[in-house]
């Protein structure tokens, strides 16, 4: 936890500069003194960016009791403990307000690809043979098998697919490449996870993926965008023992 570490340390040398305390000015005459200084001020400048909430007084009487080993109020053995965890909160805080952020921007930049796909959807269950289920995963029985289904999430397979937009662009295909995949079905998308479920080994099913059982607000590679419905059709030819 070294930058935890390093902020908590910039956090107490930057209070002994606030500017609600008196404090002596001084001029730089050495190089250390310009070290000294431009640590101060590089400190102050990541506390700044990163936390600004804390107690300076506390800050400062934590300082001073640390630099002369008197009435402490924590055992030093005990920082990490107090410190590792409040900072592990505040980064996932600024990681859940930045994730926050992106969903925004991209339902105001991609809500037509959204709308296109709820169309889409909507006038694809009404034909021949499409199924839908409870979450909104369609799907169509190309060939049915007559093999074991796998047994739950934690099944790992082996498939040949092939993954278009719902304009019909290939983003991508193990058929094109020559070589099936195999993987977890904790592995994949949320509606490969249900839909190779329904399959019996053998079986060739074409599903057609709402947004939300796919990537979602994340856009991958140039041909999926945020909130693309995805069709893939799968085969699923073997359980992995």
């Amino acid at each position: 936890m070294k930058t935890i570490k390093n902020l908590a340390f910039a956090a107490v040398l930057t209070s002994l500069v606030s500017c609600n305390k008196q404090v002596e000015k001084k001029s730089l005459e050495t190089e250390l003194d310009s070290v000294s200084y431009s640590l101060g001020l590089d400190m102050a400048v990541k506390v700044k960016a990163n936390w600004d909430k804390a107690d300076v007084d506390l800050y400062q009487q934590g300082f001073r009791n640390g630099m002369d080993s008197l009435n402490l109020l924590i055992n030093p053995k005990d920082l990490n403990g107090i410190l590792n965890p409040f900072f592990q909160k505040l980064q996932l805080e600024k990681r859940k307000a930045q994730f926050a952020k992106k969903d925004k921007e991209a339902i105001l930049k991609f809500s037509g690809v959204k709308k296109e796909g709820i169309a889409f959807l909507e006038a694809n269950k009404t034909k021949p043979g499409v199924k839908t289920t409870a979450s909104g995963l369609q799907y169509l029985v190309m060939k049915q098998g007559k093999g074991p289904k796998p047994a739950g999430p934690s099944t790992r397979v082996k498939v040949h697919y092939h993954g278009t937009t719902i304009t019909g662009e290939v983003f991508d295909s193990s058929v094109d490449k020559g070589t099936p995949s195999v993987f977890g079905l904790n592995q994949v998308i949320r509606g490969w996870t249900e839909g190779l479920q329904l399959m019996n080994v053998g079986s060739k099913y074409k599903f057609f993926i709402p947004q939300e059982l796919a990537y979602g607000t994340q856009e991958r590679g140039a041909l999926i965008k945020p909130f693309s419905t995805l069709i893939f059709e799968v085969e699923l030819l073997e359980i992995v023992k």
